[in-house]
């Protein structure tokens, strides 16, 4: 049995740690189920293996004294190691520590430097000669993914082949719950080479628009590529969304979200069946999209479909000019209009125009490669949850369970025991789901460097982060999608319930995973707490086509909820007008 909550050791050779970028995927902490034969379980493996596939390093590099080198848990929120990332930036010709900084901190405040960490080894010609090697292989001189495809089919495979929970004896159930590390830790592998190659294709885009004297053109060239995973159900959902303004259905809409799912599952309107048809086929396609999906506790679209209802809900009251379809095809004209001048620039440079052209399309390349590996291992993930909730509910009727959430309170090398005398864990599990739901309570430090503060010196999140901006006064962030943008703010801290937020308003938020992204489309900006260009808001907003800023530090404590403000994507500046 692991330590609970899941405190992992600190590596003294790479000391420095963030929940840059994986706070986006893990806002919660890990449950001990997930920890221990899920995510963390696999991620940590598959991670090494992408460094070493991308030639930075070989496997002896790595600190033998701690097991989880690159994404420990400290008082169970996950962390990415950043000292290893700098040094992928240190050995990939082209990169450095500070644009790695810049990719993952964007303009986060009290980041140690590189040089107060910076080790006698770093420097290694040798690794230096092979990642170049591997930068013009497999980052520029890539034409498509047919890895990544290949391990879309596998896994729909695995999902066209998922067999009838409700059928399966216990022990079958706790066998499917830890099968999975064969394509879980290749999948997260390739999830990771995709996205330090996307970070790589950013960069040196970023790199070219500056050397021709137009920075402010580096986000428009990577916005609007188009074939996103991630905008994915933005658009199934719009579709939706416009069926629904059908008025047998708007009826149905119209009672509430609670309980709507079992109305338009009971209602014999013709309207209304088609479109339970349709959403039907919707959550069939994105059963595990929901918040924190790569937790395997949490609730998904097709576990809860009320979320994404909620979300149909909203869309469903939005004009027909804000499809996403539409607003994807002016930032795509947007970006042939930068590349052309940028080419325009090169005209008489024929060698730094073939490599403009070759890392334009490596950065879009990368960027679709990102986002489609996270998607299919997010499906691999929702096939621990579902055996795992079957589990959860026997449990329930046999007395042993409070829940079905309580399940994932036992770690892996529990399962067995738990088959034999469930009611053994009954005090175990409500133990630590008591101390797991007070961890949502506390604010993780953002940085840990060397050592992990106690758990009892982390500030509560409903404290105060600074006094509230008055008409006139500003917050300063980084830009995640040019472009300007004024209207209400609305400050939600969770997607889990998106009627607050009407359709036109600017989304505030502390950080947003890829449940977010259908209310991009009602949102007129986006602005988060936390992020860089190369977050998921970022990334996203540049193919929905909406202003987005991101590290604008405490925003959604300091912009108050229902002011008028005015967002500007290219400045990075979030300015309050009117209280």
């Amino acid at each position: 049995m692991a330590e609970w909550p899941i405190n992992d050791t600190v590596s003294k050779v790479f000391p420095l740690y963030s929940r840059a970028n994986v706070g986006e995927i893990f806002p919660d902490p890990i449950s001990p189920l997930n920890a221990s034969a899920g995510f963390q379980h696999n991620l940590e493996p598959g991670w090494r293996d992408a460094f070493v596939a991308c030639r930075v390093w070989d496997h002896d590099l790595y600190d033998a004294t701690v097991d989880y080198n690159i994404l420990p848990a400290f008082g169970s929120y996950l962390y990415i190691n950043m000292s290893l990332m700098r040094l992928f930036g240190v050995r990939v010709p082209g990169m450095s520590p500070e644009a790695v900084d810049l990719q993952y901190f964007g303009d986060m405040p009290g980041i140690p430097s590189y040089e107060s960490e910076q080790r006698d080894f770093d420097e290694n010609p040798e690794f230096a000669e092979r990642a170049g090697a591997w930068l013009v292989e497999e980052v520029i001189g890539a034409t498509g993914l047919p890895e990544y495809d290949a391990d879309r089919r596998d896994v729909m495979r695995i999902r066209a082949d998922r067999p009838d929970m409700t059928a399966l004896t216990d022990q079958q159930l706790r066998e499917r719950i830890t099968s999975f590390d064969y394509i879980l830790r290749p999948l997260f592998q390739h999830h990771i080479e995709a996205s330090l190659k996307s970070g790589v294709g950013l960069g040196a885009v970023a790199q070219i628009a500056a050397a021709v004297g137009r920075p402010e053109l580096a986000l428009t060239l990577v916005g609007g590529i188009g074939d996103v995973d991630s905008t994915g159900p933005s658009k199934r959902m719009w579709t939706l969304s416009r069926t629904a303004q059908d008025p047998a259905v708007a009826a149905v809409f119209d009672e509430g979200v609670p309980g709507l799912y079992d109305r338009l599952s009971a209602s014999t309107d013709p309207a209304v069946a088609a479109f339970r048809a349709d959403l039907d086929a919707f959550l069939s396609d994105w059963d595990f999209r929901g918040p924190a999906e790569w937790e395997i506790r949490a609730q998904t679209w097709g576990v809860k479909p009320e979320l994404a209802l909620a979300t149909v809900d909203r869309m469903r009251q939005v004009g027909d000019d804000e499809a996403p379809e539409g607003k994807g095809a002016i930032r795509s004209e947007e970006r042939e209009a930068a590349a052309l001048v940028v080419r325009e620039l090169l005209a008489g440079d024929p060698e730094t125009s073939a490599q403009f052209e070759a890392t334009l399309a490596a950065a879009a390349l990368w960027l679709r490669g990102r986002e489609r590996a996270r998607t299919t291992a997010a499906m691999v993930i929702h096939e621990i949850r579902l055996p795992a909730r079957e589990l959860g509910r026997r449990g329930v009727e046999a007395g042993a369970l409070d829940s079905v959430e309580q399940i994932f309170m036992l770690f892996a090398d529990e399962l067995d025991a738990y088959l034999v005398d469930p009611t053994a864990f009954t005090d175990i599990v409500r133990e630590r789901e008591k101390s797991y739901s007070a961890l949502f309570d506390v604010k993780p430090p953002f940085v840990v460097s060397e050592e992990v503060p106690p758990l009892e010196s982390w500030s509560l999140r409903a404290g105060a982060a600074g006094a509230a901006l008055a008409a006139g006064e500003s917050v300063v962030g980084v830009s995640g999608c040019t472009g300007t943008a004024r209207g209400i703010a609305r400050v939600l801290t969770t997607p889990d319930d998106p009627s607050a937020l009407e359709p036109g308003e600017i989304l505030i938020a502390p950080i947003t995973d890829p449940s977010w992204t259908p209310l991009f489309v009602a949102a007129s900006a986006v602005v988060v707490d936390v992020g860089a260009p190369f977050s998921h808001a970022a990334i996203v907003s540049r193919e929905i086509g909406i202003p987005c800023i991101v590290s604008a530090t405490d925003a959604t404590k300091r912009i108050p909820n229902g002011a008028l403000i005015e967002v500007d994507g290219t400045t990075g500046v979030v300015t309050v007008l009117a209280i």
